[in-house]
């Protein structure tokens, strides 16, 4: 399915480009196990992004295609992943898994990109800072990347997306634009929720390997 925010005005009252964010998700990817919270995380995303004026494009399921999702890039200066990810030491054969194939992130050059947010498996996993999902974005153009250090629970990543996007919203920019230089401590903000929460529930000392996994790139 493809919903697009086609209200939201792309002005800003100081004369800068409004942000765009794109939002991607597939819950079932064959071969894979189904991440059904995926779905809820980009449209918990999404909710947010327009009660606050943002302009969003989502595609899921069908739509997430290669073809779709490069061209929501060009447009969209931000961009969020929920799905399944391929990690391979070779950064060229790394990607992301759409409805129709293996998105690799670094064939391409994005103009205007800003961030990029990859609630996917181990996306910064890699023998090095260049061979892995997080360095193939920044190579794209993204000047920030969040992304993961290994396998994440699904039910994870919107605790962890809403957290952030909520604390980038209080810190925007202006009307209609995110400061993506806060992602950083924006992130850190959101793990730390995360962490508070799974100390509530008693959770495990494992639990810190579900908080821990997500890291910040770039500037």
């Amino acid at each position: 399915m493809l919903l697009e925010k086609a209200n939201v005005k792309e002005t800003a009252t100081n004369g800068e480009i409004p942000t765009k964010i794109l939002l991607i998700g597939q819950s079932n990817t064959l071969g894979f196990a189904p991440i059904p919270a995926t779905i809820r995380e980009i449209h918990n995303v999404e909710n947010l992004m327009g009660a606050a004026g943002i302009g969003s494009l989502l595609l899921e399921g069908a739509a997430a295609t290669i073809s779709q999702v490069w061209e929501g890039m060009r447009t969209h200066s931000w961009v969020h992943f929920a799905c399944h990810a391929n990690t391979h030491c070779d950064t060229l054969k790394s990607g992301l898994h759409l409805h129709d194939g293996l998105l690799e992130v670094t064939r391409q050059r994005i103009q205007n990109a800003d961030l990029a947010f990859l609630s996917a498996c181990s996306t910064s996993t890699g023998s090095d800072a260049a061979v892995n999902l997080a360095g193939g974005m920044l190579a794209a153009g993204y000047r920030g990347v969040v992304a993961t250090m290994w396998p994440i629970q699904d039910d994870d990543g919107p605790v962890i997306a809403n957290h952030f996007y909520m604390h980038m919203l209080e810190e925007k920019l202006g009307d209609r634009q995110l400061n993506s230089a806060n992602a950083a401590l924006a992130l850190d903000y959101a793990t730390q929720r995360m962490r508070e929460e799974l100390e509530k529930r008693k959770a495990t000392e494992m639990a810190l390997l579900r908080w821990v996994s997500f890291v910040h790139f770039g500037v």
